[in-house]
């Protein structure tokens, strides 16, 4: 019984490997957090990878990880994202190669925990370069790609502070909401051509993110914690699906809510005592 167990495994793991087999998917932001995990998901479905972010050691290593365990063929592309002509020079570097991006996981994200006022102008700015225009490029270069194709799949990155303005991270959720309200509206635009574009908005995930941004981790914020694998899990659930966003986990969804039913200064005065106190 555990041979033919063992047997009907594995050949459903090549089914999917070979039902996937020239649907790559592009990862940025993959050395880390949720772009370490989206690439893990999907290695686990059968697709190839194009896994983009600046450390290439952390790259390196996951690539032979996920070869080993599931026999991927992963592409490593070292790029500062937050360059514009670092963007095209990829897709550049793609197309030449003959190499179709089905999904595009558009992760590569940074944030900032500060005053307004004294966070130095120039963070600012780096944060906005990768968050929105980087973003916005990617999007723009191989949303044509799949829209001459007639499919295509991408998913932005957004956060739930997207649907908050929060002092002390003033810059991080306006550029999340815009993240967002692209995303609404590209789901509509590319769906006339048979693209699907979702927007996921995690709250508070064991990333490791917090630490880059200085983010100070109130109780709150403990109590709202999430771990990578259902959060990617509910992403890709959600793109699959057709869906235009989602907020995961019960205790985001019940603060999302809550957007709508209370006045906006209620909500956001609660909201910053969580993230602050």
């Amino acid at each position: 019984m555990p041979a033919t167990s063992s047997i009907t495994a594995a050949s459903t793991k090549a089914n999917i490997m070979a039902t996937n087999i020239d649907s790559w998917v592009l990862i940025t932001g993959a050395s880390s957090g949720f772009g370490e995990e989206f690439a893990r998901q999907y290695a686990a479905k059968g697709h190839p990878l194009i896994l983009v972010a600046r450390r290439l050691d952390r790259l390196q290593a996951l690539a032979a990880a996920l070869q080993q365990e599931w026999g991927t063929r992963v592409i490593v592309e070292q790029a500062d994202l937050s360059d514009v002509a670092a963007v095209h020079a990829l897709h550049a570097s793609l197309r030449e190669r003959a190499i179709k991006v089905e999904i595009l996981i558009n992760n590569a994200g940074h944030g900032l925990q500060g005053t307004f006022l004294d966070t130095p102008m120039q963070s600012a700015l780096d944060m906005l370069q990768l968050d929105i225009a980087s973003l916005t490029v990617m999007t723009r270069l191989f949303g044509e790609d799949m829209r001459a194709r007639g499919h295509g799949k991408i998913l932005l990155v957004a956060s739930m502070l997207a649907y908050f303005g929060v002092e002390n991270m003033a810059v991080y959720g306006a550029a999340k909401a815009y993240v967002l309200r692209l995303g609404d509206a590209l789901h509509r635009e590319f769906k006339r051509d048979g693209v699907t574009v979702t927007s996921l908005c995690p709250g508070m995930s064991d990333t490791g993110f917090a630490q880059a941004a200085k983010q100070k981790i109130t109780w709150g914020l403990k109590l709202l914690m999430m771990k990578p694998p259902p959060v990617v899990r509910a992403g890709i659930r959600a793109l699959h699906a057709g869906r235009v966003s989602v907020v995961p986990g019960f205790n985001n969804k019940a603060a999302v809510a809550m957007v709508w039913a209370t006045p906006r200064w209620l909500h956001q005065a609660l909201f910053a005592r969580v993230m602050n106190s």
